[in-house]
């Protein structure tokens, strides 16, 4: 029966089966890097009993900055009435609603929904960040988790969130910078408020611009503001009525904005006065 039997193919039956193919992991770093930030995925999971749906396309758009928003999930219990607001959201935007049932009468059970789907997602491995929208601190240690993995994580809420989410997040958003500002205060009210900001964030901006100069005691302002991220998350120069970094530190006291032009364009560089 087995005369002309190929000698190899016993070895083949009983030789130990190849591992299921999987996709390789992007290890790209999203805050040194962001040339090609428009080509990773990221997965938006939402926590709809602990976020605002007027502001979702906001949301959205600011997670777009980072990647192609590929996963768009909202959680909740959708029986509620609680949830209907987000229902006119969900075919406008591409967002799958996920129902989560609440187990007991003021408790919902939509954060541990959100963080065992979050963990398929990363052990999938097709995605290459997180962006996480709640104001709850019950999501620390899922950041926290992805961090470990390597994996870009952010987060979106209220100035209300606790500040151990924040800080487990590469980056966290305040919805309130997202929305547009209705009402403009009186010049000295607006630079009163600025520089009690400032100065309560001065330290921080003193210890990444010396993580950030060069031999020349000068720093990119990429680099300083990629600094300013890795210290604060939630560092955001439209908390202090600015659009970008180059504007908030040419109106910052102590710091001057040079600019640094290579090939016709401008890469400007943070001095001290």
């Amino acid at each position: 029966m087995f005369k002309n039997h190929n000698p190899n193919f016993a070895g083949y039956l009983f030789s130990k089966p190849t591992k299921p193919f999987k996709p390789t992991k992007f290890k790209k770093n999203f805050n040194n890097n962001f040339m090609d930030i428009k080509n990773q995925k990221i997965a938006l999971l939402v926590d709809g009993d602990n976020a605002q749906a007027k502001v979702m396309d906001l949301i959205l758009e600011e997670a777009s900055k980072y990647g192609k928003v590929t996963i768009r999930r909202v959680y909740g219990d959708w029986t509620t009435q609680h949830m209907n607001h987000w229902k006119g959201l969900l075919n406008e935007m591409a967002f799958n609603p996920i129902q989560k049932f609440s187990y007991t009468t003021g408790k919902n059970s939509t954060d541990s929904a959100l963080i065992i789907d979050a963990m398929d997602i990363l052990h999938d491995e097709v995605v290459d960040g997180f962006c996480i929208v709640s104001s709850d601190s019950d999501y620390t240690g899922l950041a926290k988790r992805i961090r470990e993995a390597g994996i870009f994580v952010m987060g979106i809420g209220e100035q209300k969130t606790p500040n151990a989410f924040v800080k487990s997040c590469e980056i966290f958003t305040y919805v309130e910078n997202l929305e547009p500002k209705t009402e403009v205060p009186p010049m000295k009210e607006a630079a009163k408020k600025q520089k009690e900001k400032s100065s309560l964030s001065l330290k921080l901006i003193n210890k990444a611009y010396d993580m950030s100069i060069n031999e020349s005691n000068e720093a990119y302002i990429s680099t300083l503001g990629i600094n300013l991220r890795k210290l604060d998350p939630s560092f955001d120069v439209r908390t202090y009525g600015c659009k970008t970094l180059t504007q908030f530190f040419s109106k910052l006291p102590g710091f001057a904005v040079v600019d640094n032009l290579v090939n016709g364009l401008n890469n400007p560089l943070i001095k001290r006065k």
